[in-house]
């Protein structure tokens, strides 16, 4: 006799939402595994547009997350960075050149302290999954996006709560389910979940009218996701 299958009761979860391709994927995978309300998390973090905040409000509600909440901090304070700092975006660069030094968009500490938050209002709610999008392949360097530092962050975390310390306490998991994901891998992903990635925002560098400029490393890895995903690019680009 064949036994019902097991159903697994939803379970709520924080999902770390940008506005750009990665993070949307990743509330969509969250949804689909059945992780229940969902809350997301977006930081106006002093970066040089607000284009991609824009974007998270939209992802959020259109994948139904049950709160949005933006955190407000200012990562100007410290600069060095190209999206905080009067830096320019680097343009054109080839495949090669990104995969080399941690280019200038690194922003210092960012994942880091948008985990931190993330552990913070965890705790308050009582969630013990937090979802984030970072990708360790088609990526432009950032140490902060890598395996090491997700499982490092996770071992602090349950040292770090009072939810996660008492006796017979549950766990918090970071959720990190593109890490070894290619850019196009991703795009089939969200694409076969019903991701509508028009309203996605991925650029460094836009126009005032909220364009894409089709030239910074996002950008080009955004182009090449689509094109080897063999998905239309909905991207609008600056002409």
């Amino acid at each position: 006799m064949t036994e019902p299958p097991v159903e697994i009761s939803p379970r709520p979860a924080i999902v770390l939402t940008s506005g750009g391709l990665d993070s949307t994927t990743c509330l969509a995978i969250a949804r689909h595994e059945n992780f229940s309300p969902i809350y997301s998390l977006s930081f106006d973090y002093g970066q040089r547009h607000r284009h991609e905040l824009t974007a998270a409000r939209h992802v959020a509600a259109a994948l139904g997350a049950a709160e949005h909440r933006v955190i407000h901090i200012d990562l100007r304070q410290f600069g060095r960075s190209a999206l905080t700092d009067n830096i320019d975006v680097p343009k054109d660069r080839s495949e090669s050149e990104m995969g080399g030094d941690v280019p200038v968009t690194y922003v210092p500490a960012r994942n880091t302290i948008f985990l931190s938050y993330a552990l913070a209002w965890a705790e308050v709610l009582g969630v013990r999954d937090v979802f984030i999008g970072v990708n360790a392949l088609d990526y432009s360097g950032y140490p902060d996006c890598r395996p090491e530092f997700i499982a490092a962050f996770e071992a602090m975390a349950n040292l770090a709560t009072k939810m996660t310390t008492m006796p017979g306490s549950t766990p918090l998991r970071v959720h990190a389910p593109l890490i070894h994901m290619t850019k196009a891998q991703i795009i089939r992903t969200g694409a076969s979940l019903g991701v509508d990635f028009s309203m996605t925002h991925s650029c460094y560098d836009p126009d005032e009218q909220g364009r894409s400029c089709g030239r910074c490393d996002s950008c080009l890895l955004r182009k090449k996701g689509f094109a080897e995903a063999g998905v239309a690019d909905p991207t609008h680009y600056v002409p």
